[in-house]
């Protein structure tokens, strides 16, 4: 099965330019937000005011925006202004043996600032769909500024606390309307988002992201030209599973305890706290997506 997993190519190498993307600074967090409001739908706060018991079953980062300015007095510095929207499954006890399940959406903001260089070009793309004898129009839309591309690289957040408090007891660092949170972001709500003056439904999250901010560039590598390779692919047979079955390789990784998995959602189990860098170890969960 490792065979010719490389192509070889017996033509010469030479050295390419390519367009990509240069990282010129990052940096990662570990954020705690604590007491972030959580807003609900008519059903959901029905529910917080018949029940204190609130669990939360799975967290999902569903959107978020980036916005970049420059900073004032410090050429070449940007500061990075992050919303990020996470959609939140709870768990709530009406009654001794009844468990209701309801949706909420909860809005976290944080500001980086790094360093991502001066440019002092304007860049010019065309666009396939408006190119032509008869279709030439000008590039004015296709302009790009003189900002740098921020990216942001985060995983699900970690829910480590959940309660239910009188109005104005929570986190009011953005979103404090249900009118600022973009449309796109109730799509992934079953139901209309409400805003009461009643009981309110806080959460604690705790994320794990990296920064970066990247500038277009051109850099020349070796390379040599693609050859067709010498493998042939291999078709399953159907009168003989087992052969194909003992080609595989065997999966050594999913018999290795993880200490964190991306992969899982991060519920509101036990949590662990450690002594030096606080950081929280959960169990995944089995959450719908």
């Amino acid at each position: 099965m490792l065979d010719n997993k490389f192509c070889s190519s017996p033509h010469q190498k030479e050295n390419i330019c390519i367009d990509t993307h240069r990282v010129l600074d990052s940096c990662r967090d570990k954020d705690c937000f604590e007491n972030v409001r959580v807003y609900l739908t008519d059903f959901g706060e029905e529910i917080i005011d018949r029940t204190s018991i609130v669990r939360a079953k799975c967290a999902k980062i569903v959107s978020a925006y980036i916005d970049i300015n420059d900073v004032p007095f410090n050429r070449g510095f940007y500061q990075l202004n992050i919303k990020m929207y996470v959609k939140l499954t709870f768990e709530a006890c009406i009654s001794q043996g009844n468990i209701q399940e309801f949706e909420g959406i909860a809005v976290v903001e944080k500001k980086v600032v790094l360093y991502g260089s001066e440019g002092n070009v304007r860049i010019f793309k065309s666009e396939p769909n408006k190119s032509g004898f008869c279709n030439a129009m000008p590039c004015e839309g296709n302009q790009t500024n003189n900002l740098p591309i921020a990216v942001l690289e985060t995983v699900d957040p970690v829910v480590l606390n959940v309660k239910v408090v009188e109005p104005r007891v929570f986190t009011c660092s953005c979103c404090c309307c249900i009118e600022d949170i973009p449309d796109f972001v109730y799509n992934h709500i079953n139901g209309k988002l409400c805003d009461r003056d009643d009981k309110a439904l806080v959460v604690s999250l705790g994320f794990f992201s990296v920064v970066k901010i990247e500038r277009p560039t051109q850099l020349i590598v070796n390379a040599t030209e693609y050859n067709i390779p010498d493998k042939e692919c291999i078709t399953a047979q159907e009168d003989d599973p087992c052969t194909l079955f003992k080609a595989m390789a065997f999966p050594v990784n999913e018999f290795s305890p993880q200490i964190f998995n991306n992969s899982a959602c991060p519920c509101s189990g036990p949590v662990t706290m450690g002594k030096k860098d606080k950081d929280t170890t959960r169990g995944g969960c089995g959450c719908n997506n």
